[in-house]
């Protein structure tokens, strides 16, 4: 149980971390902040495909598994889709109560706080990915899941600071956001473990769910908005090194 807290608290303060050192960054460059983003999408893209979208592939039999996973994709993107809808309504998050907001910074501010939500969205199945295996007694599956988990957390809580800031978000509030979706992969861890028999059933659809709003973040959100300064070279060859260093992370340990 020591191990199942403390691998908790690393995967989900690894979000934290990540927030405290992109406030030491927080006066970023266009050329910065689109590599640091593009190295996070490939990171991202990566766990989708190989950490989430896979295994739940593999969790099962024939058309069934098939059609779980696609089915866990398609309302994953299908969620995130409606929840841009619904960002506007939001930005009261994003300032002080009463204040008037500019409508280029609203634009910019919804786009922060749908990235923030996906990333709390795909928190949840990922923590409980990691607590199953403790909770079955797969201590190797569990230390992978989770060192990969942590190994992505920590360019997504860089990545999310500056533009908060840039948004016009009080550093308090921008700092309770990245403990948040933190915190929320320790609930997911949680949750996992203590409940293995309920998490076990619907860990397939919750992998192929949170696999489906990464991949909708990273196609809608990331790509574009690290494609739109100049930087695309640069973006696509971070994109690559970030997924390739997840392989790496995900082989070497698997």
């Amino acid at each position: 149980m020591n191990l199942v807290l403390l691998t908790a608290l690393g995967v989900g303060g690894a979000t934290i971390v990540g927030a405290l050192i992109g406030f030491l960054f927080k006066k970023q460059t266009h050329t910065f902040s689109d590599i640091v983003l593009s190295f996070a999408a490939g990171v991202m893209l990566c766990a989708a495909v190989i950490g989430l979208i896979m295994p739940s592939l593999e969790s099962g039999e024939g058309i069934v598994s098939l059609t779980v996973t696609i089915t866990g994709v398609v309302l994953g993107a299908i969620c995130v889709n409606l929840i841009d809808k619904l960002v506007p309504h939001l930005h009261k998050l994003g300032g002080d109560s009463g204040e008037e907001i500019h409508p280029e910074r609203q634009e910019k501010l919804n786009k922060v706080l749908l990235f923030v939500v996906a990333i709390a969205i795909h928190n949840l199945p990922e923590g409980i990915a990691a607590g199953v295996g403790f909770g079955t007694g797969d201590t190797a599956q569990a230390m992978t899941i989770a060192g990969g988990i942590a190994l992505q957390n920590i360019p997504e809580g860089m990545v999310i600071i500056a533009p908060m800031l840039a948004a016009g978000m009080s550093k308090g509030k921008t700092l309770m956001i990245a403990m948040f979706t933190g915190i929320i992969e320790v609930i997911g861890t949680l949750i996992g473990y203590f409940a293995v028999s309920i998490s076990t059933a619907i860990l397939p659809f919750a992998l192929a769910f949170a696999g489906g709003t990464m991949l909708y973040v990273i196609s809608d959100e990331m790509i574009p908005e690290t494609h739109a300064h100049g930087h695309e070279r640069g973006a696509t060859y971070s994109l690559i090194i970030g997924f390739c260093l997840m392989l790496a992370f995900d082989f070497l340990l698997g």
